[in-house]
């Protein structure tokens, strides 16, 4: 009964070992090119786009298999002599514009070209406008210098301030 109960254990032990250890052994993928020229297209191909199921990984860093199945179709589309903008197009009819890293200027990704650019001129604007309005305000307070009234109220008011923190 102890035998079983130690069997059984050992077993449990194994198979937690296995399932722990076993998203490590991804498959490495193994393409053969006709030069290196091709080899260096698909590289940068895959680092230039993105694996549909990701968030955020090109489809050399992923391990979906989706990425798999891209890499393979990228392969693919090498072999049979297509350029880098027609496998990217097709894949973006597949996948739509989320698979490129850096989608192509168009009607649909204007903003999303033009939003930095915008956003910065906006802060620059923002910081004219706060910096002149600072300058107008110390040139207003220069201009116009405190009375001796308002002057002795604003010692008593400090004075009074003062002695409630003592």
């Amino acid at each position: 009964m102890a035998s079983a109960l130690m069997n059984t254990q050992r077993i449990g032990l194994l198979l937690a070992l296995w399932l722990l250890f076993s998203p490590l052994q991804a498959a490495i993928d193994t393409y053969e090119f006709k030069d290196e020229s091709t080899r260096q297209r698909f590289y940068q191909l895959n680092q230039e786009l993105r694996c549909p199921k990701c968030q955020n990984q090109n489809l050399a860093d992923s391990n979906a298999p989706i990425a798999t199945d891209l890499r393979g179709e990228v392969y693919r589309l090498l072999s049979e002599g297509n350029s880098d903008r027609e496998i990217k197009s097709y894949l973006v009819d597949r996948y739509g514009e989320y698979v490129l890293y850096k989608p192509e200027w168009s009607k649909q990704t204007w903003l999303l070209w033009l939003a930095p650019v915008i956003l910065l001129v906006c802060a620059v604007i923002a910081l004219l406008v706060i910096a002149r309005r600072r300058t107008s305000r110390a040139e207003l307070v220069a201009d116009n210098p405190l009375s001796e009234q308002e002057q002795k109220k604003i010692d008593q008011l400090l004075k009074q301030d003062l002695n409630k923190d003592s």
